[in-house]
This record gives C-alpha cells, sequence and structure tokens, in this order.
C-alpha cells in the first residue's frame, strides 16, 4: 500500500520538493490546519502538523501522526489505536530559552517596574538589582529546553543544576544533573527555580504553596513549561508578602488568563500569553520541518521514530 502523506506544516519555497524527494512513491497533499477536509484526514497514512484534535477520530488510515508542537497533551485519547505518535520536541528549545532568559534579566533589572514608571511618566529609581553572574539556577526539568536554557545561564556565569525522573549521565548546559525527588532539598539553595515540565498527572500543582515557601527570599521563579505545575495562588501570596525577588510566566493556568486574576497586579511579576514558542522564530519553524523529513526517512526506512510518544 503506497503512503498518503497529508502535510499541514507551514512550508516555504522548495519545501514541499524535499518532502515529495524523500518518499518519491508517495501521494502528497498539502493543506493548512482549518482547510483540511475530512476526505483528506480519512486517506491520509501520515500526517504532519496540527489537525484539529477532534478531526483526527476520522483519520482511518492513519498509521503514523507527527505533531509540530512538542507538546502532545491536547491529542490524548483522541487518536486511533496503533497509531505511531511523535511529537517536535526539541523544535522550539532555543526559542523558548531565550525567552526564559530574557524573562530573567528582564526581572534582575526591574524591568516591569521601569515600564510602569515610563507610561506614568515618572523618573523613579526602583533601587537593587540582581544579576545571574555567580547565581544558582534550578531548572526543574532537564529537557531539550531546560538544557538550552542552562546554557545560556552559564554562558553568563551562572552555576546550574537540572532535575530529572531519572539521572543517567551528563547533560548539556548542567553543571549538575539531580532527580525530581531532591527538588525540596534544593529550592533553599537556588537564586533562580525555572520550571520547565509538561503537563501531566504528576507535574500538577508540583510548584505548591510547601515548595514555594522553601525558596529563598530573593529568589525568582519563571514557568514556562505548563501553567498547571504551579500553584498561582501562592505565587501571589508569597510575593505580596515580598517573599520573592520577582517571577515570570509564560503560562498560566487557566489561558487566557483571566481579566480578574490577581497575577496582573504583583510587582516585579512579569506575564506573557503563552508566546515563548510557536512558531514565532525562522529558525523553529524549519527545525519543525527539518524533524519531520528525517522522522519520514526513518519511517520509510523501517527505522525507529525520533520523540516516540509514549
Amino acid at each position: 500500500m503506497s503512503e498518503c502523506i497529508l502535510n499541514l506544516l507551514p512550508l516555504h519555497e522548495g519545501e514541499r520538493e524535499e518532502f515529495e524527494a524523500i518518499a518519491p512513491d508517495a501521494v502528497h497533499v498539502y493543506a493548512g490546519r482549518s482547510t483540511a477536509t475530512p476526505e483528506q484526514i480519512a486517506s491520509a497514512t501520515v500526517i504532519f502538523g496540527w489537525p484539529r484534535p477532534e478531526a483526527m477520530g476520522g483519520a482511518a488510515s492513519l498509521r503514523w501522526f507527527q505533531s509540530m508542537w512538542a507538546g502532545t497533551d491536547e491529542y490524548a485519547g483522541k487518536l486511533p489505536e496503533g497509531v505511531l505518535f511523535t511529537s517536535s520536541s526539541g523544535s522550539n528549545s532555543r526559542s523558548v530559552a531565550e525567552h526564559m532568559l530574557t524573562s530573567l534579566l528582564a526581572v534582575c533589572r526591574r524591568l516591569p517596574a521601569y515600564r510602569d514608571s515610563q507610561r506614568a511618566h515618572l523618573w523613579k529609581d526602583e533601587g537593587a538589582m540582581k544579576t545571574i553572574l555567580g547565581a544558582s539556577v534550578l531548572v526543574v526539568g532537564a529537557g531539550h529546553v531546560g538544557s538550552d536554557f542552562a546554557k545560556l545561564c552559564q554562558g553568563l556565569g551562572a552555576r546550574t543544576i537540572g532535575l530529572k525522573r531519572t539521572a543517567s549521565g551528563p547533560i548539556e548546559g548542567f553543571d549538575q544533573v539531580r532527580t525530581m525527588d531532591e527538588l525540596d532539598a534544593l529550592l533553599p539553595q537556588a537564586d533562580v527555580v525555572a520550571l520547565a515540565l509538561p503537563h501531566s498527572p504528576q507535574t500538577v500543582r508540583l510548584m505548591n504553596r510547601g515548595r514555594i515557601a522553601r525558596m529563598k527570599d530573593d529568589a525568582i521563579l519563571i514557568n514556562a513549561g505548563r501553567g498547571s505545575v504551579l500553584d498561582q495562588d501562592a505565587l501571589v501570596e508569597a510575593m505580596r508578602a515580598s517573599r520573592l525577588w520577582g517571577a515570570a510566566l509564560d503560562v498560566t493556568d487557566p489561558e487566557p488568563l483571566p481579566p480578574d486574576s490577581p497575577l496582573w497586579d504583583v510587582p516585579n511579576l512579569l506575564l506573557t500569553p503563552h508566546v515563548a514558542g510557536g512558531m514565532r522564530l525562522e529558525i523553529t519553524r524549519r527545525k519543525c520541518v527539518e524533524m519531520a523529513q528525517e522522522n519520514l526517512r526513518r519511517y520509510l526506512a523501517g527505522e525507529k521514530l525520533v520523540n516516540q510518544v509514549l
């Protein structure tokens, strides 16, 4: 049976030809997320991109699906049984890491407060600032994003510790790699705590009131994984009590953040609307395409695919 490949990726000139050169005997169909028809989804044996989860129940011929995002929870229980499922984990790691570092430095230099002063036409010195030179940065989630963020922090003179479920060896960017069960012991030592975790039953409210209380009074909290990992009410309470230096959140729970959320008004808390990743950088888009192409080569050769979702 020949392959029918439904390609929903945001392709640029010449990239269709690249896919067709890898799989010259396949039928290649190109569409957008909103324009893919039920008939196209039903006949596809391979799908690349970001189809609507509710449409995947009609993918009767599907054998392999590669999502264009790292997160895959929206497709849980939505794919036909037995389908190979791969993600694009790592495609946007540089983008998210740069956003995390930018946010961290902004909070260190009190830029949210200075922006508020600018809008109010106030010439006001906010006082002491922080540096990450010599700081201890604890990255909770030592995957692609965490590793890239840690490398950037190391380049500015920070010491980095990464936490994983299992620590089986060194990971680029980290001076140490430890296991998640050491989180409570390490929190009081960290100047920066950066959360780079996916949503799962094990990560929901992992950063709870008790763990926020274990952080240094002048520590900074960064979250660029999933909003569900953090107890936001506990963070608000701690920061209103001057228990943390600052925080930067690119993700919240829920999203969009409701207008009446107290997070909007916490001093030295920087909020961005889940924009750290996505296809906002060309390097992210191109890497996503290249990952699909590499997995297509492997798929046709009968080899193990990269980023298989269990």
